[in-house]
């Protein structure tokens, strides 16, 4: 007669447990490993498989029930609600909110047509659409996209590549030719080419790469509308191989004096119209990605155009390819590149609402960041993916041995290297901004529902400025406790999300906990 009847599918045995404790009764579902027929109307099993990963964490989540429960009482209690209608849905399957039928007063933790937002694909897409609903460039907190299956896009990803190394080689020439100047030694870093002069150049190759930019600022200035659009001809596979040797293999491009100071007037004023000029670097590294796939299978980074087409143009079973320009000059700490994990809510989508988690968390990569290593061991910061590499024998004694730290941990980190209001002035803000934008390009798209809910997980790298870039959203998060970090702050957010889609029904000016209110319609 209340309606306190729920049914969770998936490690979320937190949800289980606040619930239970409100006077809420569990209707297990039905499906997997139960022999029961699998049921299309809401309640039923999904018809879609979960990963091993799931399985297992489901598996550990009924044996810890049974110890939750010695006397089987809530046992028996779903078993007299095995044939009643759940109201209150917690599922990591997706395709509840797509393939199911839902009774006005169900509430679901889904909507349908969200993978707009939390594929890479969809994601990508998505936000080409923001100069329709802001005043913004998602060029200016979204790394450059392209979708490779479309024909169009693969052609302008690879122009893009070939105006990235020019851009590149131009960043490395100048580099040294200072270096050559003050007397530096141009001892090779993290983001540096090998040392060595290499084998002798073609003499035109910087001249090619300023007609390059030049011709792309002059685009960029609408200045090119009876202009050769296409200023190397079919001579790209040639420059490419020289912009290689200097990138790559540690030749040194020599320059004029008018070269520098044309090199030096052309980046300036590409700077001011490309967001990413800073953040993209100097070694024209990409980050291919499977378009629909997660826990970082699949992604790999290269710096070379005909490798990624060749790895691209492979079978892709979980969606097509899309790729990625790589955050060259992220913010380290000690050293290490790490990514946030940054929950928001969705509880509306007409008006459109939004909540932001005030905490996060850090996700260290296992080995010290390197440009002349593209393994996942250093560049991706997945907790599935490290979790299977091994701790690099440099790494600072600082860093925490399970790859986690907290949002605080980081605010203190910055206090201590002078930065305070990194934090809270800049960091955030760009997070909250970027959030916002990419939900309200998907507005139209996403099929709203009252009542339902959704959870996502955004993942954030910083660069060397602080300033957020939004590589992905994720649906149904993990919530899995594997560190002390994410045990404390999943219980947390899953314990503030009933508080705001189940106590503010009927109580509007309840507390909701570390969930903050950033945008209504």
């Amino acid at each position: 007669q209340e309606k306190k009847i729920f049914m969770v599918q998936g490690p979320y045995p937190v949800v289980r447990r606040l619930l239970r404790a409100w006077g809420w009764v569990e209707r297990k579902a039905q499906g997997r490993g139960g022999g029961e027929p699998q049921q299309r109307e809401a309640g039923g099993g999904d018809a879609g498989s979960s990963s091993t990963a799931d399985e297992e964490e489901e598996e550990e989540e009924e044996e810890q029930q049974d110890e939750e429960d010695p006397e089987g009482i809530h046992k028996l209690m779903s078993r007299l609600v095995q044939n009643q209608v759940p109201y209150f849905i917690w599922t990591t399957r997706c395709s509840i909110a797509e393939s199911c039928t839902l009774q006005p007063d169900q509430v679901v933790n889904h909507y349908a047509r969200a993978n707009c937002l939390t594929t890479k694909e969809g994601l990508c897409l998505t936000l080409r659409n923001l100069p329709w609903f802001d005043k913004a460039d998602p060029d200016a907190f979204f790394p450059r996209c392209y979708r490779l299956g479309a024909v169009e896009e693969r052609q302008a990803f690879i122009e893009d590549f070939c105006l990235t190394a020019a851009r590149s080689l131009l960043k490395v020439a100048l580099e040294r030719a200072q270096d050559e100047h003050t007397g530096v030694d141009p001892s090779p870093t993290s983001g540096e080419a090998p040392e060595g002069p290499g084998p002798p150049l073609p003499p035109q190759l910087v001249e090619e790469a300023l007609q390059v930019c030049r011709q792309h600022l002059g685009s960029l200035s609408h200045q090119d509308i009876d202009g050769d659009t296409q200023p190397l001809g079919s001579s790209w596979d040639s420059f490419l191989h020289g912009c290689y040797r200097v990138l790559h293999d540690g030749a040194v491009p020599r320059l004029s004096g008018a070269q520098r100071e044309r090199g030096r007037s052309l980046l300036q004023d590409l700077a001011g119209r490309l967001p990413q000029l800073h953040m993209e670097g100097d070694c024209n590294i990409w980050i291919l990605k499977p378009g629909a796939a997660s826990r970082g299978r699949g992604i790999v980074c290269a710096a070379r155009l005909d490798e990624l087409l060749r790895l691209s143009s492979g079978n892709v079973r979980e969606g097509r390819w899309v790729v990625q320009k790589y955050v060259e000059r992220p913010l380290l700490i000690f050293g290490t590149k790490f990514d946030v994990r940054q929950w928001f809510l969705v509880t509306d989508w007409n008006p459109l609402t939004v909540w932001f988690y005030r905490e996060c968390y850090l996700r260290f990569c296992s080995q010290p960041f390197s440009l002349q290593r593209l393994d996942a061991a250093v560049h991706l910061c997945n907790q599935a993916v490290q979790r299977r590499c091994r701790l690099g024998g440099s790494r600072h004694p600082r860093l925490p041995p399970d790859n986690t730290w907290s949002c605080r941990q980081l605010q203190a980190y910055l206090a201590q290297r002078g930065q305070p209001g990194a934090w809270a002035e800049v960091m955030v803000p760009g997070m909250k901004a970027a959030v916002v934008r990419a939900v309200r390009c998907s507005q139209g798209l996403v099929r709203g529902r009252k009542g339902s809910f959704e959870l996502f997980g955004a993942d954030f790298i910083f660069g060397e400025d602080f300033r957020p870039w939004l590589l992905e959203i994720n649906a149904s998060p993990t919530m899995a406790a594997t560190t002390a970090v994410t045990g404390r702050l999943c219980a947390g957010v899953q314990r503030d999300v009933l508080r705001i889609v189940i106590d503010r029904r009927d109580d509007p000016g309840c507390p909701t906990g570390a969930f903050e209110l950033i945008y209504k319609q």
